[in-house]
This record gives C-alpha cells, structure tokens and sequence, in this order.
C-alpha cells in the first residue's frame, strides 16, 4: 500500500528534511522525487520508495550518525552496553509516526542536553556570514607590558570576536591591560592557560578559520549523535579533549572537575563502562609500555633508582626478585610495583571499571598540573582532581564512611560498589553552554580534520 497518501505528510517531511541543516546534515542527501499521477503506476511506485528511503534515510543519520564510528573515532563498549539496532529501530519509529513525520523526526533527535544546545548555537552560526581574517604570524612570546609588531592583528582579533570592547586607536603600542584580559578570556574560552601571555597554544587556536570553527560544531554533532545512548546512560562522562569528568544524572549537570588524561603518543581510549569497584591505598604496577620506555632507562642509568621510588622487582608469578641479580640490559619477564603511599602514583584510591585498555581513574600526586591547559600528562589513565567529591557522588554516605576508614588505614584493598554507575569516555571538541555559549577545546588527539573531512558533501 502507498504509504505516502497525504499533501500534509509529505509537506510535514520536506520542512524536516529542510531542518536537518541544524542537524549538521546535508538536505540535499535526502531527495523527495515527484509523486506522478496514478495513472502512471510504475513512476509513482518508485516515487512512493524513494521518497520511503529518504524518510527512513533522514531517521538513521538523525538516530545514529551518518558515519561509522567504529571506522573513524572506536568506541569500546563492556558487554552489558549493547545498543538496539539501529536500522529496527529507526524502522519501528517511522512506521509508529509515519502519518506525522514532525513527531518521527522529533524522536529520532538525540535528547541529550550536550545535542540540543549545540544544534541551537550550530543553527545560529550557519545562518551568518563568515568572518574572514589574516593568520596572526608566529613569534616570540608577548608577554604584558611587552611590545610585538602583531599587537594591531592581535586586538582587530579580539575586537572582532568581541572579546575585546575598548577603542584600538587608544590602546598604544604597548602589550596593556585591557588587551591581556580580552585575551586571557579567548584562552578560557578555548581550553588554555588563562596567562595572557600570547604563545604558541594561543596562536594555534587563533589562527582557526571561522569556517574550520563552524566544521568543528558539525563534527561535534556527530559525534553526539554516536554517543546519544552511551550518554544518555552515563552517570560519570569524561571528555577526554577538555581533560574534564562529569557527574550527571536525568540530563542533567551535578558537578564537574578537572582531569588529566592521555598523552597524544598514549591516549585515553574512549569506551562505555561501568564503575564497579575501588582500590584503596593502591600499589601500583607498572604497564609494559612504561616500564620499556621509561623504568628501564632510569634504572639502567641508576639501580638505585627502585629504592628511591620503593619499587619492588616481580616475576610473572608475582615473586619477589632481587635486582642486583638481573641483568637489565634483557630483564625478561618481570613486573614492577610500587608500594602505596603517597609517592605513589595512584594515590589513595584507583577507580576501576571492566575494559581492555588496562586504563582506570585514580587520584594523583600531581595536583599542580591540574591548574595547566590542556592537561594531556599520563599515559592513558585518567587522573581525577578532588577524588574525595567522586567518591561522594558514587558511594551512599554508609559506603563513603567506611571507605573513608579503609583508606585511613593505609591497607591495600578492594571495594565494590552497592551501585555500579555507568561510564562514558567521550571525545568533544566544543560544547555549548545553556545561553549558547561556545566552547572550544584543543584537538589533542588530531581528530577533527579527518571527521570534518568525512563528513564533506558528496563524502560517504
């Protein structure tokens, strides 16, 4: 039977294949042919399934991405993470608002907070005109009070992504106050150092086309629309771009902080998990990459080394060695660990969840990278800042009283949450705010290029 049988149904979909603009998407991808005359019953058939496919085309990339993720940016998901089939379900909502594509469309979208706010400011910034400016030559840093023949290039920056208020003829030659604070605002809004001082970072995210920002957000929703689920359950999100953990719950923010996360030559792997236990007061075992890269050459330029930093030497076994019997050069097969404490790289509490990666959360004794931009210092693992208010937030006041004792203690052991809590590790580049704020975050990881690139008209 024809499915499409009246002018408003077919009205209803050309304004929502019109608005999947706002979505990032291309609606020129979901063509509507002409439904001919009755008489002409093989043109209006195919008519009838073009015109089906496009609809139910339009539904998937809306519900799911219109690329694969798992071939551009991998997801790891544990077992109990299993999304529904995308193609079943995207096919069950069309036929259930199939007399009122409006409502199809409206459900397919992504709920989430991160994608409505996003697509608002998104549809905003495509109905504008471009800006266009000249790239900020690279130089030696401009520190206040300082003077730099790209100061006038720098303030007509600033000035034209308002940042800066202040009359330019007024400001004089000299590096001055009002041009530090509209800069240090730009290095907060694009997930820097708020020092003011004009560096390679601050060049870097300066230099960015507006028509390269723009591309950001509509690989950004994609992104979103891979994640719509994972998201949609997760309790703890990571935003491995923004070295930043959430608490949320209903869609909505409870509390955030800063993390620090995977190093480019060893990223954080993004997965969906769920935290289901605690070690308290860890040791610490060292991963293979970082005992070849890193252990070994500091303990064959010094033995003493693994006194000083209270490493023991293990077989495969788990038995004690000693170290002046091995021969460094070709160790074998040993392990590292180190003693819990707070020289422990861990330090009073890992937060584990089931994964491949050999990756967790845990608290660090590094609190001071926390206050730099971006914080991509570990080797995959990520580091949580205020650990204690994590706790708060995955624990029951029982559970945190008495986790509380254990790692007062100073007893290595494990706990198992009541409550798992499922987790994200997500990959984001620009988030907006609940008043449409835009912000950016370093592309650490160099994805952006090869998404906006895949997602280019005519590119599938």
């Amino acid at each position: 039977q024809p499915a499409w049988q009246s002018g408003e149904q077919l009205l209803q979909l050309r304004e929502q294949l019109a608005q999947l603009a706002d979505d990032g998407l291309q609606p020129s991808d979901y063509l509507l042919p002409s439904l001919v005359e009755e008489s002409f019953d093989e043109q209006r058939d195919c008519a009838e399934l073009l015109t089906s496919h496009s609809y139910l085309q339009a539904l998937l990339h809306l519900r799911r991405g219109r690329l694969q993720q798992q071939r551009l940016e991998p997801l790891w998901q544990a077992a109990g993470h299993i999304n529904p089939d995308p193609q079943l379900a995207t096919l069950s909502l069309a036929l259930l608002h199939l007399n009122a594509p409006t409502v199809a469309f409206a459900s397919a979208r992504p709920s989430t907070v991160q994608y409505q706010r996003l697509r608002s400011a998104y549809a905003q910034k495509r109905r504008r005109p471009l800006q266009i400016w000249a790239t900020l030559a690279s130089g030696p840093l401009l520190k206040p009070g300082g003077k730099d023949a790209r100061l006038p290039e720098l303030r007509t920056r600033l000035f034209a992504q308002n940042y800066l208020t202040a009359p330019l003829e007024e400001l004089g030659s000299t590096y001055d106050l009002a041009t530090q604070s509209a800069l240090e605002t730009f290095q907060r809004d694009h997930g820097l150092n708020p020092d003011g001082i004009l560096g390679p970072a601050s060049l870097t995210e300066l230099n960015i086309s507006p028509q390269l920002r723009r591309e950001q957000l509509r690989a950004n929703l994609e992104r979103l629309r891979w994640l719509a689920d994972a998201m949609g359950d997760a309790e703890v999100l990571i935003n491995v771009a923004a070295a930043e953990i959430q608490v949320r719950r209903n869609n909505q923010l409870l509390w955030r902080t800063r993390t620090q996360v995977g190093r480019a030559e060893r990223q954080t792997p993004l997965l969906a998990s769920s935290i289901v236990r605690l070690t308290l007061n860890p040791t610490w075992t060292v991963p293979p990459t970082i005992l070849r890269e890193d252990k070994l050459p500091a303990i064959r330029d010094d033995i003493s080394y693994l006194e000083r930093h209270q490493m023991s030497v293990l077989d495969r076994d788990g038995n004690l060695l000693d170290p002046q019997s091995i021969d460094w050069e070709s160790p074998g097969a040993i392990r590292l660990r180190q003693s819990a404490g707070s020289h422990n790289p861990l330090g009073r509490v890992a937060v584990r969840f089931d994964n491949p990666f050999a990756v967790y959360l845990h608290d660090t004794p590094s609190q001071q990278l926390f206050s730099k931009a971006p914080r991509a210092f570990s080797s995959g693992c990520v580091r949580v800042e205020a650990v204690d208010t994590l706790l708060a937030w995955l624990l029951t006041p029982d559970e945190l009283s008495s986790v509380q004792t254990r790692i007062a203690s100073g007893e290595t052991q494990q706990y198992r949450l009541q409550h798992p809590a499922p987790l994200l590790i997500a990959y984001l580049t620009v988030e907006a705010s609940k008043n449409g704020a835009l912000r950016y975050y370093p592309d650490i990881y160099a994805r952006d290029v090869r998404l906006i690139k895949a997602l280019a008209p005519n590119v599938h």
